[in-house]
């Protein structure tokens, strides 16, 4: 499979802005920010003016926008997730030398030269390090644990195969599997903070059945980025409690859907999987029902306005 060139200017970088001031976060991130586009999203509920230095090529979007549609070393995170979206994935025979077509690596013995050309990768998930992504229950009995361990390695999540994914450090192909990444499932009491909801888990399920389906794939590993925010676990866990119950029939539900050949395309997917949600999971619990809705009206938003014409 051919590598495919990205251009700077193909390059979306979108960006949750829940404080006002970023001034200090945008300057961290300089040198690599200022050779894409950002988008940046402002919390609903933040009511003060966003300070944002210049020197960037910036579209904010507020609540206004959202009615009109109804330490250590410098790592190139972007970079990073643009290498592992253009070259390809091996979802369907795991090679225990992590990703092959990094430079220094390869494909082992026993690897069938059949599937060594791979497959595309829509979805590249990179790690946090200091406070990784845990749970509120890990935190509160491991408030000191901190991840400190960078593991330079690539690799393809194999096909079939489930993963939690957070909506912070991610980058993917907006033409093949943007309609998927929608935060459909909003838990009644969930907090502002982004380890106190369960809607980018349950978008990631929703991502990685689709590219099963399509035959695309999905990394994870680098890049790499500091975290350093956190909340109080105990109140957290109030939060995410609902959640966490919840995934014990949603990991079961994403495991065993299957997509009829007719889902050609990544719309078609999220529509067969909201009915799906509503047949299966709706009278288990309303959050269900009410997630397949989400999904149903933002299809049909997403093939009304368009995905855009950029690609990543």
């Amino acid at each position: 499979m051919s590598v495919v060139n990205i251009k700077d200017s193909d390059v979306d970088i979108v960006i949750g802005a829940l404080n006002s001031d970023l001034t200090q976060f945008m300057n961290e991130w300089r040198s690599i920010f200022s050779q894409f586009h950002l988008i940046i999203v402002k919390d609903p509920d933040l009511n003060e003016e966003l300070k944002i230095p210049e020197g960037f090529n910036i579209d904010v979007y507020t609540k206004s926008h959202m009615d009109q549609d109804e330490k250590g070393f410098l790592v190139d995170a972007v970079e990073q997730h643009i290498v592992n979206l253009t070259t390809p994935a091996t979802p369907l025979f795991f090679n225990t030398l992590y990703d092959p077509y990094r430079e220094g690596a390869d494909f082992v013995r026993g690897y069938p030269f059949s599937l060594r050309n791979g497959v595309t990768c829509a979805l590249s998930c990179g790690l946090w390090l200091n406070l990784a992504d845990l749970d509120a229950p890990t935190q509160a009995l491991k408030p000191g644990q901190r991840n400190s361990r960078y593991v330079d390695a690539v690799m393809t999540v194999p096909a079939r195969a489930m993963m939690p994914i957070s909506g912070i450090n991610i980058a993917f192909n907006r033409e093949l599997v943007g309609p998927t990444l929608l935060p459909a499932l909003r838990l009644a009491g969930e907090g502002k903070l982004r380890w106190e909801t369960m809607e980018d888990i349950w978008s990631g399920m929703c991502v990685k059945v689709v590219c099963d389906h399509l035959g695309l794939g999905v990394k994870s590993g680098l890049p790499y980025v500091w975290r350093k925010d956190r909340g109080n676990a105990i109140e957290s866990l109030k939060k995410e409690w609902e959640g966490m119950k919840l995934m014990e029939e949603v990991v079961p539900f994403f495991q065993s859907v299957r997509l009829p050949q007719t889902a050609a395309t990544a719309e078609d997917c999220v529509v067969e999987i909201a009915n799906a949600v509503k047949q299966q999971l709706g009278p288990i619990d309303p959050v269900f029902s009410r997630a397949a809705e989400a999904m149903s009206e933002w299809v049909k938003l997403w093939k009304s306005l368009g995905s855009g014409s950029s690609s990543l």
